[in-house]
This record gives structure tokens, C-alpha cells and sequence, in this order.
């Protein structure tokens, strides 16, 4: 089997980012400049991208994850920070409306499952879930609550 025929059957099952490519095809034991023009050939063709796979990480993860958690997987994936900024800057300002409705589907959703009327009359002890449940899903836990609390404040 070649890196091309390679290639083809990793990424006919899910995304990969090149350098995750590279690292299957060097366990793999290729060589590098077999590697390297295999990946040239597979996005010349437009069967990888980087940046389509962060945009798919982006839409996938919307309203469950923030940006930081979205950006750590895709470091992980090997993909640059500099591109994963870019990506995040277009999809923000093409989704802007839905955006603003994903958070809203998320305070409510936290509303319910912490069983709150008003965020104002949260106990300390609730307070703390609801931050901890913010964080742990990469939202700015703090802005998010003030921002909810501003809302409910000019209702």
C-alpha cells in the first residue's frame, strides 16, 4: 500500500489534519518526502484541509464548548493557532444571529437542570455548579454569568 492509498483510507473514515497525517505516515513508515507529497496530492485534490477541519470542530462543538476548549482540541490536532484564530474570526461573524441563540438554548438549559427562576437568587453553593459547568465546557464562566445577569437586570 503506498501513503497515497494510505491517506485516502484514513481520511474516507474522518478528518485529519496534516500534521496528524504526517504522524500516521511516519508510524506508518514512510518516508519523509513520500509523506510530504502525499499530503501535497491529497489537498491539491481537496480531500484535507485545515481549515475546513477547524471550521467543522467550530460548528460541531458551537453552544456546548467555548473557544478555549474548541482550541485545545484542535491544537492537539496539530493545528496552528494562528489558523484556528482566523477560522474562529469567520465563522463568528458569518453565524453571529445563531451564535447569540446557541447561548441563549445554553442559559436555559442551565437554568433548568440547576433548577434556577433567577440568577440573582442563586445560593452560593449553586452559583459554583453552574460556574464550574460553564469552565469545564471552555466558556469564560464569570463573563458568561455577568452577561446572563446584565439580561435578566434589563428584562
Amino acid at each position: 500500500m503506498s501513503c497515497l492509498d494510505y491517506f485516502y483510507f484514513l481520511l474516507s473514515r474522518k478528518d485529519y489534519s496534516a500534521s496528524e497525517l504526517r504522524k500516521k505516515g511516519q508510524e506508518k513508515g514512510f518516508g519523509n518526502e513520500e509523506i510530504l507529497e502525499a499530503i501535497a496530492q491529497i489537498q491539491d485534490r481537496g480531500y484535507q484541509s485545515d481549515t475546513r477541519l477547524v471550521a467543522n470542530s467550530i460548528a460541531s462543538a458551537a453552544g456546548k464548548y467555548g473557544k478555549s476548549a474548541i482550541k485545545r482540541k484542535c491544537l492537539q490536532k496539530g493545528i496552528t493557532s494562528d489558523l484556528f484564530e482566523q477560522v474562529w474570526e469567520e465563522e463568528i461573524a458569518e453565524n453571529q444571529d445563531s451564535e447569540a441563540e446557541k447561548l441563549a438554548e445554553l442559559k436555559a438549559k442551565v437554568m433548568r437542570k440547576y433548577k434556577l427562576d433567577t440568577l440573582g437568587k442563586a445560593d452560593p453553593k449553586t452559583k459554583g455548579k453552574v460556574l464550574n459547568y460553564l469552565q469545564y465546557r471552555g466558556f469564560n464562566a464569570f463573563e458568561m454569568w455577568r452577561q446572563w445577569q446584565a439580561e435578566e437586570e434589563d428584562e
